[in-house]
C-alpha cells in the first residue's frame, strides 16, 4: 500500500512537471517531511528500508543531483523529489531510478520527433513541454518516474 501512494505521488508529480515544467513545494517538501517523520517514527522507510539506508539514499542523491543542479541540468524540483523519494526508500531505488531516467530520457531525445507525431492532440495539448518544438531542455520528473517504475519491475 506504501508503495501504491509513493507511486501515485510520483504520477502527480511528473504530470505537473510535463504540463508546466514545475513540480510544486507542497508535493516535494510535503512528501519529503512524511517520510522524515515516518522514518524518525518508525525505524525504516516508508517502503520498508531499515534506518540507516534512507540516510545513505540521501547522501547518494546529493552526490548524483547537486552537481546537475549547480550546472544548470537539473531544477530545484528535481532535486527536492529526488530528496523525499531517498527518504522513503534506498540507495537502490534512487540510483535505479536516476540512471533509468537518463536511459529513457536520452531515448526519448533520440525518438519524440517519430513519436510525437503519431500522439494524439489530447496529450500534445495536456503536455506542451514535452514537444520537440520546445527548448531542448525537457521535464526530467516524467522520465525519473518511468525510471522509477523500470527498477521496481527489475528488482521485483
Amino acid at each position: 500500500m506504501n508503495l501504491l501512494f509513493l507511486l501515485v505521488w510520483f504520477a502527480v508529480c511528473a504530470d505537473q512537471d510535463a504540463r508546466a515544467r514545475r513540480v510544486s513545494n507542497v508535493l516535494t517538501f510535503g512528501a519529503g517531511l512524511i517520510a522524515v517523520f515516518y522514518l524518525v517514527m518508525n525505524g525504516e522507510s516508508w517502503l520498508g528500508a531499515p534506518s540507516p539506508q534512507p540516510w545513505w539514499a540521501l547522501l547518494l542523491t546529493l552526490l548524483l543531483t547537486l552537481p546537475g543542479y549547480a550546472l544548470g541540468r537539473l531544477g530545484a524540483g528535481d532535486v527536492k523529489l529526488l530528496i523525499a523519494l531517498a527518504l522513503a526508500s534506498d540507495p537502490e531505488l534512487v540510483l535505479g531510478t536516476f540512471i533509468g531516467a537518463g536511459v529513457t530520457s536520452v531515448a526519448w531525445l533520440l525518438m519524440r520527433q517519430r513519436i510525437w507525431r503519431q500522439v494524439g492532440q489530447r496529450v500534445r495539448t495536456r503536455y506542451p513541454q514535452l514537444s520537440p518544438e520546445t527548448s531542448t531542455k525537457q521535464p526530467f520528473v516524467p522520465f525519473l518516474f518511468l525510471g522509477c517504475i523500470a527498477t521496481l519491475i527489475w528488482v521485483h
